[in-house]
């Protein structure tokens, strides 16, 4: 990025705030933490933030709840921390619209890379290469890919996580091929966070709740027995 990102830790537990806290200053990043919803609501209304890394369980409002929230009001990276390692979590945090989760005890060095490729792929996919198009259109709908924002046939835009804009982007940009889960994972995760088999399921069935007439009776994504997904509009350029 052109500037020093700046994190937003929402962390309970003063231990692992201060680490973190400590261990991302000193890899130039800046950062603010609270220890639950109330004070980072503050922190959100006071300051400008790039990333959030979020706990699951906190007093008061839990980050699920939390999560729900702020993707209500945006689009901003969200990286979930839990010490639940069960995979119903972290579907719940995904389904919520984290971008990435993280699960406790971690290493900070893993968490660094992880708000790396989140913020790269937030800031880079938002930058078209020259001569490349910028507008991508399908079945009435259009995907501004210098933005990151996505707009239905009636011209109204509508709100996607950075995880589900960089699925959709990998589905545009390659229509009517059938791309395996592994496939989707290397392209919008790198596979850098390792993540878990069914994210991609997760986010799949996001984008049809938002973008299909009959999410259980998808026509634009398209499920392939023992293959993956196709993306089956027809893409129009510019």
């Amino acid at each position: 990025m052109n500037r020093t990102a700046h994190i937003l830790i929402v962390e309970d537990d003063r231990e692992i705030a201060t680490l973190v806290s400590r261990f991302l200053r000193n890899n130039d990043f800046r950062v603010k933490t609270v220890a639950n919803g109330r004070e980072m609501d503050v922190a959100l209304r006071d300051g400008r933030f790039d990333l959030i890394v979020l706990d699951l369980m906190l007093p008061g409002e839990d980050g699920l709840s939390l999560c729900r929230r702020l993707r209500s009001d945006g689009a901003m990276p969200i990286i979930m921390l839990t010490a639940k390692a069960e995979e119903i979590d972290r579907i719940l945090g995904l389904e919520m619209g984290a971008d990435d989760y993280l699960v406790k005890p971690f290493n900070p060095r893993e968490l660094l890379a992880r708000i790396r490729a989140v913020l790269r792929r937030a800031s880079a996919q938002g930058q078209p290469e020259i001569g490349e198009s910028v507008f991508l259109s399908f079945a009435g709908w259009k995907l501004d890919k210098a933005v990151r924002r996505l707009f239905n046939p009636a011209g109204e835009r509508v709100a996607l996580t950075g995880a589900e804009l960089d699925l959709l982007l990998a589905f545009c940009e390659r229509p009517r091929r059938v791309l395996s889960r592994d496939q989707l994972l290397d392209l919008t995760q790198g596979r850098a966070a390792a993540p878990f088999e069914r994210s991609i399921d997760v986010l799949v069935s996001r984008l049809r709740q938002k973008m299909e007439s009959n999410p259980r009776e998808p026509e634009m994504i398209q499920t392939i027995r023992s293959g993956g997904y196709m993306f089956s509009p027809e893409i129009e350029a510019g």
